[in-house]
């Protein structure tokens, strides 16, 4: 019986973990990978092994060649991962490497879209179904530069978007605005926090009024804030940001599902999401009629935190967004 069957057969998960690194620091990415089939079937037949599983799918990911990489993520979940595979895999192999190893579909498009998020112009490649996001496949000239992650054996590292300009305190009004009804956009809203609140122990609320950004800020019962507008290029910065964020305890979804979360709401700002997909310049011509304000309740807000308001002074109305996330105590 060899190192492997022994480990599986005692179901030492720390064991294999070892032998992991060691096949790792070999570059044996044939044996990492039977490493990783067998933990699998050990779990199917209750052991509990599916973290060695989940972990050798990351290590090969990230540092196996494209060829073995690929391979991995047309059968992985990455269930338990660190990140999506197909965010690591994309971090680190460029899509000419990556793209005969890819079998066509879902997979394949969300790593193309994550080496659009890193500068490449995919827009001649017919093989990647595009259904997926129905996004362009390359940054338009309005895009800002999305935070991107880096990966790292043991850890990810996930960019913050850029700063804030300094947040200036501002008198809210006492008398409430009228509620407009826009399910559509607060849903939109609410949605760019959905692994915090779901996954995590986040909160999010989302209102829309007839009136300015301090209305719907205040509509949302908050009795203090600071403000500072920001471009358009920035607020779709924070809205990516935060959807391809897991908040404190979420899967992280990834900056490709961010990119496209962004798009939807702003589409849906605009008045532009019933015709999606949106046509790019469209969108961003769109997007520059409206006024987007960053803001924070004066308070110390440890966690994570997104905070919004958006006005559209051709229609009237504005609508603010508040979440909020943060570890478990212990």
């Amino acid at each position: 019986m060899n190192r492997l069957d022994e480990l599986i057969d005692r179901a030492d998960l720390d064991g294999l973990l070892r032998h992991l690194e060691d096949l790792c620091d070999l570059e044996d990415w044939d044996e990492l990978r039977r490493l990783r089939d067998r933990c699998r079937q050990a779990t199917a037949s209750g052991r509990q092994l599916w973290p060695a599983a989940s972990y050798a799918e990351y290590r090969i990911a990230l540092q196996a060649d494209a060829a073995h990489a690929g391979a991995i993520l047309n059968e992985a979940t990455g269930r338990f991962s660190i990140g999506p595979l197909s965010e690591v895999v994309a971090s680190v192999h460029d899509w000419a490497s990556l793209a005969p190893h890819l079998a066509p579909g879902p997979v394949r498009a969300l790593v193309a879209y994550e080496r659009v998020l890193r500068g490449e112009d995919l827009r001649g490649d017919r093989s990647i179904d595009t259904s997926v996001y129905e996004l362009p496949l390359v940054l338009q000239p309005w895009e800002p530069r999305y935070p991107l992650a880096t990966y790292e054996p043991q850890r990810g590292i996930f960019a913050p978007p850029s700063p804030l300009p300094p947040l200036r305190p501002v008198v809210l009004p006492l008398d409430e605005a009228r509620l407009a009804g826009d399910p559509l956009t607060t849903d939109a809203l609410v949605d760019l926090t959905r692994q915090w609140t779901t996954e995590s122990n986040g909160r999010s609320d989302a209102v829309t009024v007839a009136g300015d950004p301090l209305d719907a800020i205040a509509a949302l019962g908050v009795a203090e804030a600071r403000t500072s507008p920001i471009p358009a290029r920035q607020a779709l910065e924070m809205m990516a940001w935060t959807a391809a964020s897991g908040g404190a305890h979420g899967r992280r979804r990834g900056m490709a599902a961010g990119r496209f979360t962004a798009w939807w709401t702003m589409a849906s700002l605009t008045g532009l999401a019933d015709d999606w997909p949106v046509e790019p310049d469209d969108l961003g011509d769109a997007v520059e009629s409206l006024v987007f304000v960053a803001w924070d309740t004066a308070q110390p807000e440890p966690g994570w935190t997104f905070r919004l308001a958006v006005a559209d002074p051709d229609r009237g109305l504005s609508w603010a967004v508040m979440a909020y996330d943060q570890k478990l105590d212990g």
